[in-house]
Order: C-alpha cells, then sequence, then structure tokens
C-alpha cells in the first residue's frame, strides 16, 4: 500500500512531466528554429533578413517537359515544382488564366499547355509546407487574365494556404526591414505570395497578396540572345532605368535569368539549346547565371534577391545562390537532382513539334498578327485616300466661292459706272 509521500510524489512529478509537454506542442515552429537552427536548408540563413537572401526560383514552374508530353518545347522545367522544392529552390511562379470557368495554370494560352487548377497547386504547396516546417516558400503568380484579389484570395483559402501568408503592416510601398527567415518560422508565416499585376491600394479582401511591382524591380526578361542579359532595371516603369532609385526605395532586385526560342518570330517558349551554359556556375562562355550573378551584385551594391530561371536542375542553378548566400557546404535537408532527366536536354534539343492543338494555335495566332498588319496597311491606305479625297473636295469649293466672290465684285465694280 502506498504512503502519502509517495502519492504526493507521483502527483508532482505528473505535473512537472505536462507542464513540461505543454510548450513543445504549442510551440513546434519555435523549437524548431531553437533547437535545430536551420533556415531553408542552413543554418546561416535563419538570422538574415528574408529580403538579405538569394531565393533561387524556377521559372514558370509548373510547366514541365516529360516523355508524357514528349518533352513538350513548351515546358520550362523538367522537373516538378514539389522536387524543386526538395532540391533547394525557394521561389515558383506560375501563369494564372481563366478557362472552363475556372483559373487554371497555362502557359501563354490553355490550349497550349494546361498545368491544371490554381488551387490543387497551392494545395500541394501547402502540403509541403505542413511537412517542412523550417522553410519560407515565395510564390509568384503573373495575373495574366486580371483576376481580382478576392477571387485569387478565395482560392488560397480554399487550398488551406492563406493561413501562412506573411503581411507587412503597410503594403503599399516596399518594406525596408523585413523580418528574418526565424522569426517568419517561429510565427508560421512562411509563404510570401507576390502577384504581378495587383492594384495594393484596391486589395482589402486579401493583402496578403502583395503587387510583386511594389516591393521588388525587375532586370529585362525577354532575352533571346545570350550576350543580351542585363541588370537595367525594367520593370515598373517608375523605376525603368534607374536601378539606383529603386534600391534606394527599398525595392529587392529580382534578376531574371533564362533564354527564349522564337517560333514564327512572334511566339516564344525556352531555350533549351545552351542551357548548361546559362545555368552554369562557372566558365568562359557568355552568358552565365554566375557571371550574370556578380554582376548584377556590383552593379546593385548587393546580392540579387531573387534569381529565377528555366530547367533550374541544370548547372545546377542553386549552385550560384549558395555562393551568393554564403553557403559553403552545411547544407541540411536538400535531396539533390541528376544535372537532367535522363535524356531530357538532348531530346529537348531535337524537340522540333508541339502538341497539335498547340500547332493550331501557333499558327493561328501567327495567323492572326498577319491579318492584323495587312488591315492596318489597310487602314492607312484608306485614311490616306480619304484625307486626300476630302482635301481635293474642300480645294474646289474653296475655288469655286473665291470664283463666285470674284465675280460679285466685278459685278459691283461694273455698276458703279453704268
Amino acid at each position: 500500500m502506498k504512503t502519502i509521500l509517495e502519492c504526493l510524489i507521483g502527483v508532482a512529478l505528473l505535473c512537472t512531466l505536462t507542464t513540461t509537454a505543454t510548450p513543445l506542442s504549442r510551440n513546434s515552429h519555435q523549437n524548431a528554429v531553437r533547437d535545430e537552427q536551420v533556415c531553408n536548408n542552413s543554418p546561416a540563413l535563419c538570422s538574415r533578413p528574408y529580403s538579405n537572401i538569394t531565393h533561387l526560383g524556377a521559372h514558370d514552374a509548373p510547366f514541365v517537359r516529360t516523355a508524357s508530353n514528349g518533352f513538350t518545347p513548351s515546358g520550362n522545367q523538367f522537373y516538378d515544382s514539389i522536387a524543386a522544392l526538395d532540391s533547394g529552390v525557394r521561389l515558383l511562379s506560375a501563369q494564372v488564366h481563366h478557362s472552363d470557368g475556372d483559373w487554371h495554370l497555362c502557359h501563354s494560352d490553355c490550349a497550349l499547355y494546361d498545368a491544371g487548377l490554381l488551387k490543387n497547386w497551392l494545395s500541394k504547396i501547402n502540403n509541403w509546407l505542413d511537412n517542412h516546417e523550417t522553410d519560407v516558400v515565395t510564390i509568384l503568380l503573373v495575373n495574366s487574365d486580371g483576376a481580382d484579389a478576392s477571387t485569387l484570395g478565395g482560392i488560397f483559402e480554399d487550398a488551406g494556404i492563406d493561413k501562412r501568408a506573411y503581411k507587412p503592416d503597410d503594403t503599399t510601398k516596399p518594406l525596408k526591414k523585413w523580418p528574418t527567415l526565424g522569426e517568419m518560422i517561429r510565427q508560421d508565416k512562411r509563404l510570401v505570395a507576390f502577384v504581378a499585376g495587383l492594384d495594393p491600394n484596391k486589395n482589402t479582401e486579401a493583402p496578403y497578396l502583395l503587387d510583386e511591382f511594389t516591393f521588388a524591380f525587375e532586370n529585362p526578361y525577354d532575352v533571346s540572345n545570350a550576350q543580351d542579359f542585363s541588370c537595367e532595371a525594367d520593370r515598373p516603369d517608375t523605376v525603368k532605368g534607374d536601378a539606383e532609385k529603386a534600391l534606394d526605395a527599398g525595392m529587392m532586385p529580382f534578376v531574371n535569368h533564362f533564354l527564349y526560342d522564337k517560333l514564327f518570330d512572334s511566339i516564344e517558349f525556352p531555350s533549351v539549346q545552351n542551357v548548361e551554359t546559362t545555368n552554369s556556375p562557372t566558365g568562359s562562355d557568355s552568358g552565365q547565371l554566375g557571371e550574370a550573378a556578380t554582376t548584377c551584385t556590383s552593379k546593385y551594391g548587393r546580392a540579387p534577391a531573387f534569381i529565377l530561371v528555366d530547367f533550374f536542375n541544370v548547372g545546377p542553378a542553386i549552385a550560384t545562390v549558395d555562393a551568393l548566400n554564403g553557403i559553403k557546404g552545411d547544407v541540411r535537408g536538400r535531396k539533390d537532382l541528376p544535372p537532367t532527366l535522363p535524356g531530357a536536354v538532348a531530346r529537348s534539343k531535337k524537340a522540333d513539334h508541339m502538341p497539335e492543338k498547340g500547332k493550331e494555335v501557333a499558327a493561328d495566332k501567327a495567323e492572326d498578327v498577319k491579318d492584323e498588319a495587312v488591315d492596318v496597311k489597310k487602314d492607312v491606305k484608306d485614311g490616306a485616300q480619304d484625307l486626300k479625297d476630302e482635301g481635293e473636295e474642300k480645294a474646289e469649293s474653296a475655288k469655286s466661292e473665291l470664283a463666285k466672290g470674284a465675280e460679285a465684285v466685278g459685278d459691283e465694280i461694273t455698276s458703279w459706272f453704268s
């Protein structure tokens, strides 16, 4: 039979266990940062502000070249968004289009490449964040068909990812002091959601959806020649050609580094022809990622906050970003990918086809451009002829009026002497 002292000791022990266990459950994100000291795969990044880190981005992340789609030239990546996150990519960009009554992820046109619903993609990212509690992820949506904040916010809510989105106190101007990755992780505000084309002054429904060009500026993105990569500020128009002005305002530098191939001189597709050079961290060929990063760092007086690439695993592009972040080997929880899919680059280089529907869309667009040019030429010609005819008519009328006036004056003078 237990003594009173033994019972009291047992109760005290039970209380101790209970009170010490509770904080672990309530503050799992705090403990993850405190105990493991790893943020975005590195202990070195936890104490650094979000804006003072270079985030590797997968350009048009949902559009993937795979064996099942014949390594379609419409794809920008060889691996999907989840594989990208697993391998260290921390920014995913995508195009949002309205199709069949819903919001889809489509490459330029949903008939060309439809990667499915925005909601499903966001849900997958949210599930990934559930299982990676010490990572901060950025999403950039190109708002191709002008979805309003309420519509996009509803999709984020349906995907369950809105609760993780970070929102600055003031979303209408650049943020000069961002929280550290460690702070964002402790608060479980581990998603930054940018939208290209969303007026922050009208966004009251989902203010965590941040207008990209309020907080960042981009260099030129439409590049089809490796020698044309530039660090000049290109967007938004308010800072075009003036990176210093953008930086002084607190805008983060966003570097696009990918090449396009052209079809019909008007339709552009991601170029894989020189991707090994384009994404290379070192070397002597023009257009390397490592060289571009060094050049832009020198111009900006700081490393880019974001670098966006196609075919992120080639290079590998993450090597350049690790160097910018000062990470030298102490990387944790990152899955290494092969430099490319087996035979993928070779097949993509030889791919001279598109899906049959894609061919029709591209051909139709090219024909539309041609027809539009013909119409414009005809309108100009007709307009010129109308102006000529109108001028001749007015001249003839003036001539007639002048003759009548002269005749009247003559008659008046004649009457004086009659």
